[in-house]
């Protein structure tokens, strides 16, 4: 089994890779990668797409490596090869994002990403550091979220949320002035707005079930 994270120039994957190769190797997962190689990412059992910064210059960056997105969706939306988001990477599954400029999305989870605004004016936007989790009817039963319960807590850091048109799509959320949405998901896609390599306990046993997923 291989499982790459994409690296596209759009982060420092250090983290990440360290924790998907830790639970990849206490649940016998098999190999886990950084590459930006098409091959690779055509050969991968399941992908990891991370991403720090803003919507277009991660859309773009992503753009600018030749063949690389088309591979990621012949094996996701074609294959049904396992996918997980990562922050900006969970916000680019949505049809728009609306930060700065109007930007597409890949339009695989209908919605649109768009600035966080508490209804709360004291609490400040960007919405950093841990919250506790609020399971949506859709994790009920979802394999990446075994063992996962209301109040766990993650770990945010982003002024920008992902409003899912289904709400089915909307596997958790946190409270934040209302509601910021925190995994979205569907077939065999999922993203967490919320960094699981910087959440501890939580964000290991995600990985660990992302990691034998089996759809």
């Amino acid at each position: 089994m291989l499982t790459v994270l994409v690296d596209y120039d759009s982060g420092n994957l250090h983290s990440a890779h360290k924790a998907f190769e830790r639970m990849a190797r206490e649940h016998d997962a098999g190999e886990v990668i950084v590459s930006n190689r098409l091959e690779d990412v055509t050969r991968a059992d399941r992908l990891v797409l991370p991403g720090d910064g803003a919507f277009p210059a991660c859309r773009k960056a992503l753009s600018d490596h030749q063949g690389l997105f088309e591979a990621i969706s012949e094996a996701v939306t074609q294959h049904a090869r396992p996918f997980m988001g990562i922050c900006v990477g969970m916000q680019m599954l949505a049809s728009w994002g609306r930060e700065y400029q109007d930007t597409a999305g890949f339009d695989w989870i209908k919605g649109e990403v768009v600035k966080i605004s508490p209804s709360d004016k004291e609490l400040k936007v960007p919405h950093m550091g841990w919250n506790d989790l609020v399971l949506d009817h859709g994790a009920c039963g979802h394999p990446v979220l075994a063992g996962l319960s209301a109040g766990d807590h993650a770990y945010f850091v982003h002024s920008y949320q992902f409003n899912v048109t289904d709400p089915v799509h909307r596997l958790a959320h946190v409270n934040y002035g209302g509601p910021v949405t925190a995994i979205v998901g569907r077939d065999t896609m999922i993203g967490t707005q919320f960094h699981p390599e910087k959440s501890q306990s939580l964000g290991l046993s995600l990985i660990a079930n992302f990691l034998t997923w089996r759809p």
